[in-house]
């Protein structure tokens, strides 16, 4: 894998877009189409630019991405996820490596979790007639960085392995 100016670029743009969704998310409870979208279609110079071969590395990892996307859609069908939080985990995942598929999706529950204990305890606090909607796209925002600092950025990351 290639780490190279054009690499980071795209990196940090990934990173922003995430945070931007997330803001948006915690403000308006929505992800706007368009910056999934980006979120999305920027993978691919991002897999060039990286070095993925285009057999098998990348549809590998479109194929992955989009089994994750099949489960949360799975949950968006049963009222358990919003729309906007399916397409952005489909998103970020075509930018992570398998290896970091399991650790951020978990790290990506966790978050989850923790932030609709939060809204839990707002809602006892502050009563609402509104229903609790919890701003996953935060959770995935902070799964998605960790996982991009995991793999490409820890310099570090071999040396418990030797």
């Amino acid at each position: 894998m290639q780490t190279g100016p054009i690499t980071l670029g795209l990196m940090a743009l990934l990173a922003v877009l995430m945070v931007v969704a997330a803001v948006s998310d915690l403000r308006t409870r929505t992800i706007s189409n368009g910056l999934n979208a980006a979120i999305a279609l920027l993978a691919i110079p991002f897999w060039i630019a990286s070095g993925l071969a285009l057999w098998p590395e990348i549809p590998l990892q479109f194929g992955a991405a989009f089994a994750v996307f099949l489960v949360f859609a799975g949950l968006f069908a049963l009222g358990a996820m919003g729309g906007g939080d399916v397409k952005m985990i489909g998103g970020v995942m075509l930018w992570i490596p398998l290896p970091l598929f399991i650790p951020m999706l978990t790290l990506m529950a966790i978050g989850g979790g923790i932030l609709s204990a939060v809204m839990l305890i707002h809602s006892k606090i502050r009563p609402s007639d509104k229903a609790i909607e919890v701003p996953y796209g935060v959770a995935i925002a902070a799964a998605g960085l960790w996982a991009l600092h995991q793999h490409y950025l820890n310099q570090f990351q071999f040396i418990a392995v030797s």
